[in-house]
Protein backbone atom coordinates (compact mmCIF):
# COMPACT_ATOMS: atom_id res chain seq x y z
CA UNK A 1 0.00 0.00 0.00
CA UNK A 2 1.31 3.66 -1.16
CA UNK A 3 1.43 6.04 1.97
CA UNK A 4 2.51 9.76 1.94
CA UNK A 5 4.56 10.76 5.06
CA UNK A 6 5.89 14.20 5.94
CA UNK A 7 9.04 14.94 7.70
CA UNK A 8 10.55 17.98 9.76
CA UNK A 9 14.04 19.10 7.91
CA UNK A 10 16.14 20.68 10.48
CA UNK A 11 18.85 23.57 9.83
CA UNK A 12 17.64 23.53 5.65
CA UNK A 13 19.50 26.35 4.63
CA UNK A 14 20.19 26.40 0.92
CA UNK A 15 17.37 25.95 -1.52
CA UNK A 16 19.75 24.06 -4.73
CA UNK A 17 20.91 21.62 -1.68
CA UNK A 18 17.33 20.72 -1.28
CA UNK A 19 16.57 20.46 -5.23
CA UNK A 20 19.68 17.92 -4.43
CA UNK A 21 17.85 16.24 -1.97
CA UNK A 22 14.55 15.77 -4.28
CA UNK A 23 16.52 14.20 -7.01
CA UNK A 24 18.37 11.72 -5.10
CA UNK A 25 15.77 10.55 -2.61
CA UNK A 26 13.13 10.41 -5.09
CA UNK A 27 15.35 8.07 -7.06
CA UNK A 28 15.71 5.79 -3.72
CA UNK A 29 13.96 2.16 -4.43
CA UNK A 30 10.57 2.02 -2.99
CA UNK A 31 9.79 5.87 -3.67
CA UNK A 32 6.88 7.41 -6.25
CA UNK A 33 7.08 10.68 -5.57
CA UNK A 34 8.85 12.93 -3.21
CA UNK A 35 9.03 16.95 -2.12
CA UNK A 36 11.54 18.83 -0.42
CA UNK A 37 9.97 22.38 0.45
CA UNK A 38 12.80 24.21 1.57
CA UNK A 39 10.48 27.40 2.86
CA UNK A 40 8.34 24.86 5.21
CA UNK A 41 11.73 22.45 5.66
CA UNK A 42 9.19 19.87 5.39
CA UNK A 43 10.27 16.71 3.08
CA UNK A 44 7.04 14.55 1.86
CA UNK A 45 7.72 10.97 0.48
CA UNK A 46 5.04 9.12 -1.02
CA UNK A 47 6.28 5.32 -1.18
CA UNK A 48 5.61 1.92 0.21
CA UNK A 49 4.50 1.43 3.77
CA UNK A 50 6.65 -1.26 4.14
CA UNK A 51 9.51 -0.04 2.74
CA UNK A 52 9.10 3.33 4.36
CA UNK A 53 11.35 2.94 7.74
CA UNK A 54 14.09 2.01 5.26
CA UNK A 55 13.48 4.76 2.98
CA UNK A 56 13.66 7.27 5.96
CA UNK A 57 16.80 6.52 7.06
CA UNK A 58 18.53 6.25 3.53
CA UNK A 59 16.74 9.71 3.34
CA UNK A 60 18.42 10.74 6.23
CA UNK A 61 21.56 9.78 4.96
CA UNK A 62 21.40 11.42 1.94
CA UNK A 63 20.34 14.80 3.59
CA UNK A 64 23.45 15.07 5.85
CA UNK A 65 25.79 13.65 2.64
CA UNK A 66 24.30 17.07 0.80
CA UNK A 67 24.17 19.43 3.19
CA UNK A 68 26.43 18.16 6.61
CA UNK A 69 24.72 20.64 9.33
CA UNK A 70 20.98 19.51 8.30
CA UNK A 71 18.73 17.17 9.62
CA UNK A 72 15.73 14.57 9.21
CA UNK A 73 13.65 14.44 12.11
CA UNK A 74 12.08 11.11 12.72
Amino acid sequence: MTIKKTYALQNLGCAACAAKMEKKIGALDGVQACTVNFMTSRLIIEGEEAQLPRIAQAAGRIVRRIEPQASVKL
